[in-house]
């Protein structure tokens, strides 16, 4: 089939590379022509294991193109997925959905013959009606239907997550519709995932209640952490005596500084704005935002207090900044908080991380990057390890403790044992671990 993904971000670039690579026809248009050019020039504008060679595979079959020109793309499309961003609108919290209505109107213009349009950004409940209103009024003769399709991709493992979901949900009001969507996801019937078709506005929920969901396990295992550290248990032998249960789970059950990244703290923010318009309010997820935010600022703290109370005019050392490895995706980063807060004490703040440096760079100018992990070690009063990239889980101790200045490691991801740090004769704080 020929499918226009209009926007190549992190979820038009991922979603169209990979219907590519089921062998449809896929033409991903953006605004931002020095993206598309980076594109054109064999380029990958974000970090994504593995996107690389999936595009470059898809573009010499010429089953992947890049435009600028939305409207002949969108005339020959079966499809026309729109993945544009939806970031939270400033002062409410409520997702910013001014991208995707003005990329439904330019559809709208230059719709020929029957097509289905796919919402695959990440939307309140009766987005997709206004689409459609959008989309009749710019054109009163168009033949098509709307379509809820949200991604649920990590990233980090982007490729793997569309191609071997654990299912694909699908928001649909008519049966062409419907048929469509399922050839579409045909290539995936040897995985089996389940196609889940529902209504439009339940679609667009489930993506919301997901993320929402995800989050409040992080939070709440979060909070069992502290609590273990007052009384001496170890949170890592509780999440797996709680994960084990079935009705539970073992997944995002790993304490740590808070979420962060692309979905989450703008997913629970759009949730509550939504909740709050149909008189609904959600008071669980009020409260996983609130301690959440508290969190981050909250291992600050942490590392202020392993340094006996005062980081001033120390020097401390912080390996990962990404908000979880095998990304260089700084949005909403537990390392932005976490630094605002050591550099707002007085401390001198020295950092590495193998792909988000460039993404930090302009968010963090108080921050001395270097370019690789021992580099900032040399010198420091501590090591604050931040984010869990595999290249941080072995570490040569005797060397770390041979570059830091006090031997302390405030361990916020929990990668190593206790002892095994200490045996060397290193200081060690983690989270939710006496």
């Amino acid at each position: 089939m020929n499918i226009t993904m209009i926007g190549s971000g992190y979820v038009g670039l991922v979603s169209g590379a990979c219907f590519a690579d089921f062998g449809h026809v896929v033409t991903c248009v953006d605004s931002d022509a020095s993206k598309i050019e980076r594109l054109l020039r064999g380029e990958i504008p974000i970090y994504e294991p593995g996107l690389d060679d999936l595009v470059a595979s898809n573009v010499r079959q010429k089953r992947l193109f890049f435009t600028t020109d939305l409207a002949p793309a969108v005339k020959g499309a079966d499809a026309v997925f729109i993945a544009v961003g939806t970031p939270s609108r400033r002062g409410d919290g409520h997702a910013d959905l001014s991208y995707v209505f003005a990329a439904a109107e330019t559809i709208g213009k230059a719709l020929d013959g029957y097509t289905v349009i796919v919402d695959k950004s990440t939307v309140p409940v009766g987005t997709g009606d206004e689409v459609e209103r959008i989309i009749r009024e710019a054109n009163p003769n168009a033949d098509f239907s709307v379509v809820s399709n949200p991604e649920f991709l990590r990233e980090g493992a982007a490729i793997e997550d569309f191609k071997r979901p654990d299912r694909v949900v699908l928001g649909v009001e008519d049966e062409r519709s419907k048929a469509v969507m399922a050839e579409i996801y045909r290539p995936l019937s040897l995985n089996a995932p389940p196609l889940v078709f529902v209504n439009r506005r339940t679609s667009e929920l489930i993506k919301y209640a997901a993320n929402a969901f995800l989050a409040t396990k992080i939070t709440f295992i979060n909070e069992v952490a502290d609590l273990c550290e007052k009384v001496g248990a170890n949170v890592q032998d509780v999440s797996r005596g709680i994960g084990l249960d079935g009705r539970i789970g073992s997944k995002f059950l790993h304490a740590g500084p808070g979420y962060g990244g692309s979905c989450f703290p703008k997913d629970t923010l759009a949730l509550l704005k939504t909740g709050q318009d149909y008189s609904a309010p959600l008071r669980i997820v009020e409260t996983v935002v609130a301690v959440n935010d508290a969190r981050k600022r909250a291992m600050a703290r942490k590392v202020i207090a392993a340094l006996d109370g005062s980081v001033r005019g120390k020097k401390i050392a912080l390996l990962g900044l990404a908000f979880k490895p095998n990304t260089d995706d700084m949005r909403d980063a537990p390392s932005l908080a976490i630094v605002a807060s050591l550099v707002g004490d007085g401390a001198k703040v020295h950092a590495y991380d193998p792909e988000a440096t460039s993404q930090a760079r302009p968010l963090m100018p108080e921050v001395v990057f270097h370019e690789d992990a021992y580099a900032p070690i040399e010198g420091a009063d501590a090591l604050v390890i931040v984010t869990e990239w595999d290249a941080f889980r072995a570490l040569d101790l005797e060397k770390v403790k041979s570059l830091l200045k006090t031997p302390i490691i405030v361990d916020l991801r929990n990668i190593y044992g206790v002892d095994e740090v200490r045996k060397h004769g290193i200081t060690y704080v983690s989270v939710g671990r006496a």
